[in-house]
């Protein structure tokens, strides 16, 4: 049999045995009535680590992402976000499904809004024709450009904008302890330039599922309430919750492995000629095209995968490798083998 070595994403992993031991052990209760001490734990400890007043677990990011739109807006407004985000590309349309408000999207450069231009596009009640702006989002780290890390000054501009026009800003921190460990910062840096922050537990942190929605204790309660509308309501959920426990407390400085796995991998392929899409390597994600590749993305996906690399397209060019704890030095040594070798 073959043994795979997974790029697809960083969610593939198992959880560690440190993971498995909390599980087995936790003190749990009933969640709906406040009464699961895990769970508890788990989401004092991510509004501390992010510096807001109060958090809500999540079960996936997604939910988190919609619960703070859910939250902060109304029916009928207006949405702001990049083109290429997640919360536009990969999320199933749930803003205009569920949330019932409009998305309005501009074109970024790594995912920086010109904030000139973002600016042009608000709107106010003032005009009866046109919707209001409700909220600003941004993806941190943005995924759709290799995992690039939205500068702090450029946050810190962007939330002065918005403290300014009395529009929340949401950020889609999904993989923000990448952010951190990349600018060499504690997250409550990142975080404090946001109204909400999402991040996941199940992406670097390697945490099984969840997700945690993070910002001040009067959306939190009204997210509270719109998670249990959407039927995400859990029960002995310290289950899950004894595992984010052990992701915030041992997997974060530890991504700095994958971020350093993440540029072996890029400078490898780059020394074989090949075109790599990330000008710098930021977190724990790099692109690949295969535009001047002889092969269709399919037949390369399929050579890969025979030979023990699986690996995700974004389109029909670029190939996205996501480095996470499972995957080792060696692992990406054998990696830029085996696509050398499709390629010669």
């Amino acid at each position: 049999m073959i043994t795979f070595i997974d790029f697809r994403s960083d969610t593939v992993t198992k959880p560690t045995d440190e993971m498995r031991e909390a599980i087995f052990h936790s003190e749990v209760g009933d969640d709906i009535y406040g009464e699961d001490p895990t769970m508890k734990r788990l989401e004092n400890m991510a509004a501390d680590l992010l510096g807001k007043e109060k958090a809500l677990f999540v079960t996936s990011g997604t939910q988190g992402n919609l619960l703070a739109v859910l939250s902060q807006t109304s029916r009928g407004d207006e949405v702001i976000l990049p083109d290429d985000s997640h919360m536009i590309l990969s999320e199933t349309g749930t803003l205009a499904a569920i949330a019932g408000v409009q998305t309005r999207t501009l074109k970024t450069s790594k995912g920086e809004f010109d904030n000139e231009e973002m600016i042009r596009t608000l709107r106010t009640k003032n005009d009866l024709h046109k919707p209001e702006t409700g909220l600003i989002g941004i993806e941190n780290t943005h995924t759709d450009s290799g995992g690039s890390i939205l500068p702090l000054e450029y946050l810190k501009d962007l939330h002065e904008i918005s403290k300014e026009k009395n529009i929340p800003l949401h950020m889609d921190g999904a993989r923000i302890f990448n952010a951190s460990i990349g600018l060499g910062v504690d997250v409550k840096e990142i975080a404090q330039h946001a109204d909400t922050v999402q991040f996941c537990l199940s992406k670097g942190l390697g945490a099984p599922m969840g997700s945690i929605l993070t910002g001040s204790e009067e959306v939190i309660n009204r997210a509270l309430r719109w998670r249990k509308i959407l039927g995400g309501a859990t029960r002995q959920a310290g289950i899950v919750g004894a595992a984010g426990i052990v992701a915030l407390e041992s997997m974060t400085e530890r991504l700095k492995i994958d971020h350093e796995n993440a540029t072996i991998l890029a400078e490898g392929l780059k020394k074989k000629n090949l075109n790599v899409l990330n000008e710098e390597v930021e977190s724990n994600i790099v692109l690949l095209s295969i535009r001047d590749s002889k092969l269709e993305m399919n037949q390369f996906l399929n050579l890969l995968k025979n030979q023990g690399l699986l690996v995700n397209a974004l389109d029909s060019e670029r190939i996205r490798f996501v480095l996470h704890h499972e995957i080792s030095h060696q692992d990406v040594f054998e990696a830029i083998e085996i696509i050398c070798s499709i390629e010669d």
